[in-house]
């Protein structure tokens, strides 16, 4: 365990502020942590998958705001910190540090989400059976293993081909830096599915915020699973396991594209709140769309009004400028999108485009064009172009969900995006982070 806790030990203090949410266990190698393994009661229990949950936020705004930023999806101008508007769009000379706030906390973030489940899994193969039942062990190590899955997720979207470590137990030898992001994935995977099988047949006692709401027992937890592994296959390009997944998920091409799981933010004392929003019309700390989420969008597309607003004023920093507020978060305490059905509706439609069922994609496509008070597509019917359309409808309905970044890599686009100064740059990657070169 110390040996995994090095990866982290040069970030993990920058979290301890943010990791006292809900159970979670700020020092991870000290000896409340053997307490709670040896011989755990259910609150024990109660408490390792909160905290785990409640850890999944920690630093989220960060990681979204930077992609966000290297995606032109949005300028982030802040009085405090230059640095959004310096490293992040490779301003001047400006390179993405490998050892700053951008990186550092969202990645020591994740990482300490899956020690946490380590933990839980620990705690798990000792629990007596008057604790928890073994149907009940294994929806808790079901839950366990699909965080740590999702958590690595969102690390090697970070760094990409600068790669990241493969999680390891307790007592277990860590491994090299991965390099290639498609054996993280396939890492990704293989928790993912190992999470499918024990959540198959279990039996849920642990309790779970409202942003679980509706996928709190064992039937909605697998379709979470399969939801993000259906994210993670069609980073694969393994369309038609995406559509297996998808199969087991909760798509629903005529229900709620808001459906789904969310992570949840309360103003309540002890809890964490909702940094991404921020009031409309401020100055100190501002977040504005990139001025091309305006001009590129379809003439009636209602995305322009429900995901940002006209400012009376433009905001300005740096050289650049924009003059509509961000709202998707309406408040401190408005969740934030982990997964939601409008994303699997695509997802859908990008398999079947890449599958050449193109009758199977223009409904999915229609089902979110419908819904954003477009008229059906009428466009040329050629993948090329349905792939055009597709990443249209995914950067619009995903806006500020973390996806366009990634979405422009995957497809080879990066080199479409704007550069808005002389001297900017368009990141393929973030670096690694200085604490795992150094090991």
């Amino acid at each position: 365990m110390k040996k995994y806790i090095s990866t982290i030990a040069v970030v993990v203090s920058l979290l301890v502020i943010n990791a006292c949410q809900k159970g979670e266990i700020n020092s991870l190698n000290t000896p409340v942590v053997d307490g709670i393994t040896k011989d755990p009661s259910r609150s024990d229990l109660f408490n390792l998958v909160t905290g785990a949950e409640s850890g999944m936020r920690n630093s989220l705004a960060v990681y979204i705001d930077g992609t966000g930023i290297i995606g032109r999806e949005i300028y982030r101008f802040s009085s405090a910190e230059p640095r959004y508007t310096t490293d992040l769009l490779g301003g001047g000379t400006k390179q993405l540090d490998n050892n700053t706030f951008y990186l550092t906390n969202p990645w020591a973030a994740r990482y300490q989400v899956s020690r946490q489940c380590f933990i839980l899994l620990d705690a798990i193969k000792n629990t007596r059976t008057e604790v928890a039942s073994d149907q009940q062990k294994k929806a808790f190590s079901g839950f366990a293993k699909t965080l740590i899955g999702y958590q690595l997720l969102l690390n090697i979207n970070l760094t990409n081909t600068n790669g990241a470590r493969i999680p390891v137990a307790n007592g277990g030898t860590l491994g090299g830096v991965v390099t290639d992001p498609a054996v993280v994935m396939d890492s990704v995977l293989k928790f993912l599915n190992d999470g499918k099988a024990d959540l198959t047949g279990s039996e849920v006692i642990f309790p779970l915020s409202d942003g679980f709401l509706g996928f709190k027992d064992a039937a909605g937890l697998l379709k979470f699973n399969r939801a993000i592994a259906a994210r993670v296959y069609i980073y694969r390009q393994q369309w038609a396991s995406a559509l297996a997944a998808l199969n087991e998920s909760f798509l629903d091409l005529n229900g709620d594209q808001n459906k789904g799981i969310y992570h949840a933010f309360s103003t309540n004392g002890g809890d964490l709140a909702n940094t991404l929003f921020l009031a409309p019309n401020g100055n100190g700390e501002v977040r504005v769309s990139h001025p091309t989420f305006a001009t590129d969008i379809l003439a009636g597309d209602n995305r322009l009004q429900t995901k940002t607003a006209l400012r009376t004023s433009s905001a300005s920093q740096g050289g650049l400028t924009g003059n509509r507020d961000v709202i998707i978060w309406s408040s401190l305490n408005a969740p934030i999108s982990v997964i939601r059905n409008e994303e699997l509706i695509l997802i859908y439609a990008e398999a079947k485009i890449q599958l050449n069922a193109i009758p199977d994609a223009i409904v999915a496509i229609n089902r979110i064009r419908l819904a954003h008070n477009l008229p059906p597509y009428a466009g040329l019917t050629t993948q090329a172009a349905l792939i055009t359309e597709m990443l249209y409808e995914r950067r619009y309905s995903l806006f500020m969900e973390g996806h366009r970044w990634i979405d422009l890599r995957r497809y080879n686009l990066l080199n479409t995006l704007p550069k808005d100064r002389p001297d900017d740059d368009i990141w393929t990657k973030y670096p690694l982070p200085q604490n795992e070169s150094n090991l």
